[in-house]
């Protein structure tokens, strides 16, 4: 039974010490050791970053905000469209004919007696339209119109006509206006309104993009700072474990220390090696990230760029009151503005639908001015002499029997509306429950601060001891090993709870809407 357990230990440190060997040959590169390189390394390009830098060059070219921009603009062009309703409209129609019939009869005052032949009846009209409307924001329509013509005969029945070729004149103005549904300013203003209320929404859109891609840039800004300086922790980990290596050689060469532990010392430096080569990968995969919402540009994101942020993570607990962050975030989120803008909007769409359950009733009024003459002149004075003229009015009344299309809308629009307050209810509550949940999250972030750093130092204080009582002969290897890879775990946590704390400073700032006020940033 001894020989067996025996033979079981020789084994393994026997296999443990081939896999250290390998574990060194490929980490060779990070402990400076000479590698065989049969491919040119791309030389990498270093640059510094600071957050408050990341964060303008992010929104300068951020994707997501140029199509928040975009989109932007559209609904300002929508407002537009809405009032382009009431422009007034201008129209010239020429036009010109010729009629030759021929006469079966005689006609009055043109060809006299009785006809004994066919004869020709030739009538050539020339005549221009020049007709402006204008839509009233009232809902009504107000039409102009002068149309003089040429009216011209032959001349063997024209004797009997007083100007030939004549010039006629003719202006007209007709006004119409609804008295019932689609009547008032309010009533025809409702698309303009809601065209306002979306770029509203759309603007406070953008802002809040505007504030997600900061946040999320200081989030990412944080993790590559935790991964930098977690590198440096590895580091002093494998650079103890190395000094500890090479102690144990001396004393085993000497003959005062076993081989255990030199090889509880071998396996620690491998495993510290690992965890420095995997802090590695971490650093460079957080700066792609990082680089990914900077939008460098394709070319520049297949370079190898190595960044290397400037600034350091706060210590010191940011003064919090809990209620004014929750009056700060109900004024100034952008959920609250939207939600506002949607309620406002189908109130309006349903005072729109509600008109429209009314019957339609319009006034219709014209009156016109006419004219005759030898020439243009003449029929242009006679025209407006107000001689001849001629007006009129009215009133015109339809209802659709049973009103189902109208009657529908308008319950449609009631339950949207009730929908937009209940919605805005909701997006109240949320960002209260969340400003409370991210002011938490502060506060606890900020004392894990405390306990980790006094994790740490009291792990470097059983270190040091046990350290003490190993080079008496009073502890082993693995004691030793265990209280260095105790202090790398609360260095570790101590660093993991301050960047949680800058992170939830980002996360407290976005909950009260109040990130871009962080960069002395203003949107336009």
């Amino acid at each position: 039974m001894e020989l067996r357990t025996s033979t079981q230990y020789h084994y393994h440190h026997c296999l443990a010490a081939i896999v250290i060997a390998s574990l060194w040959s490929i980490s060779a590169p990070t402990n400076g050791w000479s590698l065989d390189v049969t491919k040119p390394v791309p030389a990498e390009r270093r640059e510094t970053v600071s957050l408050a830098d990341a964060a303008v060059r992010a929104l300068q070219s951020n994707l997501d905000i140029s199509i928040s921009r975009h989109t932007k603009d559209s609904r300002l062009a929508d407002i537009i469209v809405e009032q382009a309703k009431f422009d007034p409209t201008f129209s010239v129609n020429g036009q010109y004919s010729r009629t030759v019939n021929p006469l079966n009869r005689p006609v009055f005052g043109g060809t006299g007696g009785a006809l004994n032949t066919i004869t020709a009846f030739d009538q050539r009209n020339h005549s221009v339209t020049v007709d402006a409307t204008q839509n009233l924001i009232t809902g009504g329509n107000v039409d102009l119109n002068y149309s003089p013509a040429r009216t011209n005969v032959n001349q063997d029945v024209a004797r009997g006509f007083l100007f030939n070729p004549a010039w006629t004149g003719g202006l007209a103005l007709t006004l119409t206006q609804p008295l019932l549904r689609n009547a008032g300013i309010d009533i025809n203003k409702t698309f303009i309104k809601v065209a306002q209320n979306n770029a509203d929404v759309e603007q406070h859109v953008f802002r809040d993009r505007v504030m997600t891609v900061i946040a999320t840039v200081e989030q990412t800004y944080w993790e590559l700072v935790f991964a930098n300086e977690n590198l440096k922790v590895a580091q002093a980990a494998l650079k103890a474990a190395e000094e500890l290596l090479a102690t144990n050689r001396a004393k085993a060469k000497a003959g005062v220390m076993s081989i255990v532990d030199v090889l509880q010392a071998e396996a620690a430096v491998a495993s510290r090696v690992e965890q420095v080569l995997v802090t590695e990968k971490a650093i460079r995969d957080q700066e792609d990230q990082l680089r990914r919402l900077l939008n460098p540009g394709e070319e520049d994101l297949r370079q190898d760029v190595r960044l290397t942020p400037t600034d350091t993570p706060v210590t010191v607990l940011e003064p919090l009151s809990l209620q004014e962050a929750i009056d700060t975030a109900i004024d100034q989120r952008p959920e609250i503005v939207q939600a506002k803008k949607n309620v406002e909007s189908g109130e309006i769409n349903k005072q729109f639908a509600r008109n429209q359950l009314l019957p339609t009733l319009s006034f219709q009024g014209t009156m016109g001015l006419a004219g005759l003459g030898k020439d243009y002149g003449d029929s242009f004075t006679r025209n407006f002499s107000g001689d001849f003229y001629n007006y009129g009015a009215g009133l015109v009344l339809s209802y659709p029997l049973g009103n189902r299309s109208a009657v529908s809308t308008y319950n449609k629009r009631q339950l949207e509306a009730k929908n937009a307050e209940v919605a805005l209810a909701s997006v109240r509550q949320q960002i209260i429950v969340g400003v409370r949940e991210a002011v938490r999250r502060v506060q606890t972030d900020f004392k894990r601060i405390e306990t980790t750093r006094s994790a740490r130092i009291m792990a470097e204080k059983q270190l040091q001891a046990e350290q003490e009582r190993l080079k008496v002969g009073l502890s082993t290897t693995r004691f030793v090993l265990d209280f260095q890879r105790d202090l790398a775990t609360t260095q570790g946590n101590e660093l993991r709870a301050t960047v949680d704390y800058n992170k939830s400073l980002s996360n407290f700032a976005r909950h009260k809407a109040t990130t871009l006020d962080r960069y002395n940033l203003q949107l336009q």
